[in-house]
């Protein structure tokens, strides 16, 4: 019975890899990819159906559901962000509706998915044992690196486009001790926390999401009884979904804000 469990579980923790060439290192995870892709699409059709739809009377639902998350996010940013840069709101509304549609099919029952794909891999002549799919793009550490790294990306862009290569320079040497004997400290300290922005962004996202699929999966093997303690754990997560995609936002937004401080 263990084993039947462990088994259970593993197979619901890997990915559908498909390697790249010939003997390369290189591994696409296809779920992460078609998963993401399809919610950022929803996320991009739905916006722009409704900014076309838009009206001046009495709004629709879904209007107003958008209209109540673009000022909430407009908000947001007007609050924390002390520079000027039109990118950071549409980057900010995108970062908080993508994360939060790849963070809600944490919502979709453990076995729904992979049984349908296990069942359309059989009609193809498939091993239904080795058909792989994770619905979660979140709970793949690298979907949350990629949103990570893309975030620090504009980070070391912006400052030095705002504060000049030298500017930038003098930010990472003479900080916080300003005198030429501390700037190998300097260096590492400041290094240190420019390279922990984006782990940390992606290290949180991950594991707050990582494991609570683990416990959406390990309530699933507990058979009859399942169903109360599963919608339980669902409540629970009404509150840490949103406020997973809530918190990569803002901390985009402060860290994109620092980038933007010339003195």
């Amino acid at each position: 019975m263990a084993a039947d469990t462990g088994s259970y579980i593993k197979h619901h923790l890997t990915n559908w890899s498909v390697s790249v060439g010939e003997g390369s290192f290189w591994t696409l995870h296809v779920d992460t990819l078609g998963w993401s892709i399809f919610l950022g699409l929803i996320f991009l059709l739905t916006f722009r159906s409704v900014a076309k739809k838009a009206t001046t009377g009495v709004p629709g639902k879904l209007q107003c559901a958008v209209e109540m998350i673009v000022e909430f996010v407009d908000k947001s940013v007007k609050e924390t962000f002390h520079g000027k840069n039109s990118l950071i709101a549409p980057l900010s509304l995108t970062i908080f509706v993508w994360i939060l549609l790849m963070n809600a099919m944490d919502w979709v029952p453990v076995d729904l998915i992979p049984t349908i794909a296990q069942a359309i891999g059989g009609a193809m002549g498939v091993d239904p044992e080795h058909v792989y799919i994770k619905s979660v793009p979140t709970t793949d550490m690298n979907m949350t690196f990629a949103l990570s790294l893309g975030v620090f990306f504009l980070i070391i862009f912006y400052s030095i486009k705002i504060k000049g290569l030298g500017g930038f320079v003098k930010e990472l040497t003479l900080q916080p001790f300003n005198h030429p004997a501390f700037i190998p400290v300097n260096f590492i300290l400041e290094s240190v926390t420019l390279l922990a922005r984006p782990v940390s962004l992606a290290l949180r996202l991950f594991g707050n999401l990582y494991a609570g699929e683990l416990i959406f999966i390990l309530i699933a093997t507990i058979g009859l009884f399942q169903l109360p303690v599963h919608f339980l754990w669902a409540a629970f997560h009404l509150l840490v979904i949103p406020l997973q995609a809530f918190i990569f936002m803002m901390l985009t937004i402060v860290y994109l804000s620092l980038a933007h401080e010339d003195h």
